[in-house]
């Protein structure tokens, strides 16, 4: 006598293999193009000294005493070195520094952004930041450049959902995609979050030590235009609502996903 054979039990399928470092492609353009800019370098010395008159940002620029020394670039250098100092680099040291701190906020950001967002943001950050520098060297010489503003912005921006429960910094965080559309904080609650308190202390302990230290990065001794970070810091932090596409969790969902499940079984 024959019997049917069993239908053996369906495996679950095998998920997908992430690869160990995936960046959003908005983030890979942007580090491309720092890297692409930086083999100036490799120009002549005077038009490598040429670019950075022309792209640098320079407060002695906007000086209408008459003391005013002309730069090369004219009045729309007045305009476009507000963002295009951001793309400049001194060295590899000073690049790979940037980018280092930008991989784990910055991809955050640009998958929960998208490309134009996260792309205005940066320039919008980079302007904050150099602002910051011009109010507090209003008649320097040397040239600012480098993307520390803009670093500086996309971790304040982070934070403001980073600690949520499912998000990157949390002790339960989802994959990539999902731990960067977690709804945010408001501000008022960030600024009640421990976490991001202690992540505010730190950062604005270790800028304030850059700047009283005068810490120089590279081994061209340039020191750390560390008023640009703050600027770039807290126009990331307050602007963030502005960019964000993701919708705000009701204040009470807000509580509940904000505390990270320590209470483990």
């Amino acid at each position: 006598m024959e019997f049917p054979s069993e239908t053996p039990p369906e495996l679950p399928p095998i998920p997908p293999r992430e690869p160990i470092l995936t960046l959003p492609g908005a983030l890979t353009a942007y580090v491309l193009l720092l890297a692409v800019i930086h083999l100036r370098v490799l120009l002549p010395p005077d038009l490598e000294n040429w670019t950075i008159d022309v792209f640098g940002f320079i407060p002695k620029r906007y000086d209408s005493t008459l003391l005013a020394i002309d730069f090369p670039g004219g009045e729309g250098a007045k305009v476009w070195t507000f963002v295009t100092y951001s793309l400049l680099h001194a060295n590899l040291s000073h690049i790979g520094f940037n980018v280092l701190w930008l991989l784990p906020f910055g991809s955050a950001l640009a998958r929960r952004f998208g490309a134009i967002r996260f792309f205005v943001f940066m320039a919008v950050t980079a302007a904050a930041g150099a602002l910051a520098h011009l109010v507090s060297h209003e008649h320097a010489v040397a040239p600012m450049i480098g993307a520390s503003a803009s670093v500086s912005g996309t971790m304040a921006a982070a934070i403001r959902f980073a600690f949520v429960r499912g998000s990157f910094l949390s002790f339960s965080r989802g994959d990539a995609e999902a731990a960067a559309q977690v709804p945010a904080l408001s501000l008022t609650r960030a600024l009640r979050d421990r976490r991001v308190l202690g992540f505010l202390g730190v950062w604005f302990g270790v800028n304030i030590i850059f700047g009283v230290g005068s810490i120089a990065i590279g081994a061209d001794g340039a020191s750390v235009a560390w008023q640009a970070h703050i600027g770039g810091f807290l126009a990331g932090l307050l602007l963030f609502s502005l960019f964000d596409p993701v919708p705000r969790a009701a204040p009470h969902a807000a509580d509940a996903s904000s505390r990270d499940g320590t209470n483990r079984g």
